[in-house]
C-alpha cells in the first residue's frame, strides 16, 4: 500500500475515532449538532480522498485492484452512514459507525494492497 493510500486510511480512522465522541457532543451540547455533522462529512471526505488514492495505488501503480473494491465499499457505506444519521435512524446508523470503525481499523493494519 502506498504511503498516500496508508495516510488516507490514517486520518479515516481518527476521523471514524472522533465520531463517536462528537456524538455524546450532540447529546449533551446545544451546538454539538455542527461538530457530528462536520465529523461526518470529514469522514466522507476522507473516504472519497480514500477511492483515488485506490485507484492511483491500482492502474498506474500497478497494485491489486481489491483496494479500490473495499474504497468503493466502503464510501457506499459512508455515505448510507451519513443519510441514516440525517434520517435519525439510530438502530441502523449506530452499529453502522462500529462497522466502518473496524472496517477501517482492519484496512490499516494490512501489510499490503
Amino acid at each position: 500500500m502506498t504511503t498516500f493510500l496508508r495516510v488516507t486510511v490514517a486520518l479515516q480512522t481518527v476521523a471514524l475515532f472522533l465520531a463517536p465522541v462528537t456524538a455524546g457532543l450532540l447529546l449533551t451540547t446545544p451546538d454539538g449538532h455542527v461538530l457530528h455533522s462536520a465529523s461526518a462529512y470529514t469522514v466522507w471526505g476522507v473516504a472519497v480522498v480514500q477511492v483515488v488514492a485506490a485507484v492511483l495505488v491500482w492502474r498506474p501503480g500497478g497494485g491489486s485492484p481489491r483496494v479500490v473494491l473495499y474504497a468503493v465499499v466502503f464510501l457506499g457505506l459512508v455515505t448510507a452512514q451519513v443519510f441514516l444519521g440525517i434520517a435519525h435512524v439510530t438502530t441502523v446508523h449506530v452499529p453502522l459507525g462500529v462497522l466502518l470503525f473496524g472496517l477501517s481499523l482492519v484496512m490499516l493494519t494490512r501489510r499490503s494492497g
